[in-house]
């Protein structure tokens, strides 16, 4: 089955000037002696939020660059799967406008003071993109210099900017089910579904790790001294979750993938969550020469926020070999606990060159290190929040896809990061009963 076009427009090379003769005559800050940045956003699309550098105003270039160089300093990216390019290329009955990028360009700090941003808008630029063939081959939408203008005003100000778009076909896989209770997995092109995976969900656990209670060898104690023991930690329950696993299996039966549990989920002492501290970990292993390798680790734990709106916090790792333990580490974020997310990694740009790699300037991974085939977009799958039916969905660049088993080993990782929202679910809930062995009310 064919891939799933998506293409990524790409907006980077950023950079500001202001001719002297723009400085404002009242009071006030001139932008050269503050910082500056833009909110970028494409039609519908959430806006994303770069730093602009400032340059000197005869500058012809931003430092380090030409309007013919494929190097790209990534500002913002935007991910378009078929519905989309065919609404913003007009091939759709619900296509309205075509597609547009703006960009508003601010002075001051970013964030927010009071419930009011704090930068000052200065201008915006709107260019128009023709999407038409964007997922068959790349375009260059502009390069170089535009006016920045702010309402019907026009400034003096210049913005130097890239735009282009990249074909970025993907494998997109959908579990029929939630991971803990063993669905297919199916791979979607359009409207077909075809399968190509079983799941198999296990807990080697013998009890409820969320109920269960350390035992304590008896002792013959008067009625005193037991009360003087009573409630104390030797005696509280155990706030652990430990021995899941999902064995992923290609249609012939064989096991081509594993995401198991290594370390368990503990909730902090005197809490019942788990912390960033002492995250719950997960190994994800491929077969090789007759037994399991080590190919990632997956780290999770809770994030505390503002009111109920904790995060399920996550760290994944490539790990070279079992003598590297710490591994190479590809992304770390935050999905909300309450409104669910994405798990995403992408290494478009220099800022997702991983720690201790070479950081190239269009995409990383052109220097020697370990796992160098890693670049642009890896993969995402979605995370449902707490209490939600989870049913992931899973896009692998294609790129990254060169046989069963590595399409299968994303599938494993996407069923342990969505298994963590329920690892690092609050101690004092309750699990639901696929996540919970039946021996302990035997």
């Amino acid at each position: 089955m064919d891939p799933c076009p998506f293409v990524r427009v790409l907006v980077g090379n950023l950079a500001l000037k202001i001719p002297v003769a723009a400085r404002p005559a009242g009071a006030g800050v001139h932008p050269s002696t503050s910082p500056c940045f833009c909110k970028i956003r494409l039609n519908k699309f959430p806006y994303q939020t770069a730093v602009v550098p400032l340059v000197p105003p005869e500058a012809s270039f931003p430092s380090g660059g030409d309007q013919h160089s494929a190097a790209l300093t990534l500002a913002a990216v935007f991910h378009l799967a078929r519905a989309d390019l065919e609404k913003l290329s007009g091939k759709s009955i619900f296509a309205g406008a075509k597609a547009r990028l703006k960009v508003a360009i601010y002075t001051g700090r970013r964030g927010t003071t009071c419930g009011v941003n704090s930068g000052q808008l200065l201008g915006k630029v709107k260019l128009p993109l023709d999407l038409k063939g964007a997922d068959r081959r790349a375009c260059v939408f502009h390069s170089g210099w535009v006016s920045v203008g702010k309402g019907s005003k026009s400034s003096s100000a210049q913005l130097y900017l890239t735009v282009r778009a990249d074909p970025d076909p993907r494998f997109v896989f959908e579990f029929g089910g939630e991971p803990e209770c063993s669905p297919q997995v199916f791979q979607v092109q359009g409207s077909m579904r075809q399968p190509v995976f079983t799941c198999k969900f296990s807990c080697r656990s013998l009890v409820d790790w969320n109920l269960r209670s350390r035992s304590v060898p008896a002792e013959p104690c008067s009625s005193r001294s037991w009360l003087a023991s009573f409630g104390s930690e030797r005696e509280r329950p155990i706030k652990e979750r430990k021995g899941w696993s999902v064995t992923v299996h290609d249609l012939s039966g064989s096991p081509v993938a594993l995401a198991s549990m290594v370390t368990p989920f503990v909730a902090s002492p005197g809490t019942d969550r788990v912390s960033r501290s002492n995250p719950g970990a997960w190994l994800v292993l491929r077969p090789g020469d007759g037994t399991w390798k080590p190919w990632a680790r997956l780290e999770a734990w809770r994030e505390r926020g503002g009111g109920t709106s904790d995060g399920l916090g996550y760290r994944f790792h490539l790990v070279p070999d079992t003598a590297m333990s710490a591994g190479v580490p590809l992304a770390e974020s935050t999905v909300s606990t309450s409104r669910g997310g994405k798990f995403t990694i992408d290494l478009t740009g220099a800022g997702g060159s991983p720690a201790g790699s070479p950081r190239g300037s269009a995409e990383f991974g052109a220097g020697p290190w370990p796992f160098s085939w890693y670049r642009g977009f890896v993969m995402s799958s979605t995370v449902e929040g707490e209490g939600k039916c989870s049913r992931p969905s899973v896009e692998v660049g294609v790129q990254h896809v060169g046989c069963t088993e590595d399409a299968a080993a994303f599938v494993a990782l996407a069923a342990a990061i969505d298994l963590s929202m329920d690892a690092c679910r609050l101690f004092s809930r309750k699990l639901r009963k696929e996540l919970s062995s039946p021996d302990l009310f035997r």
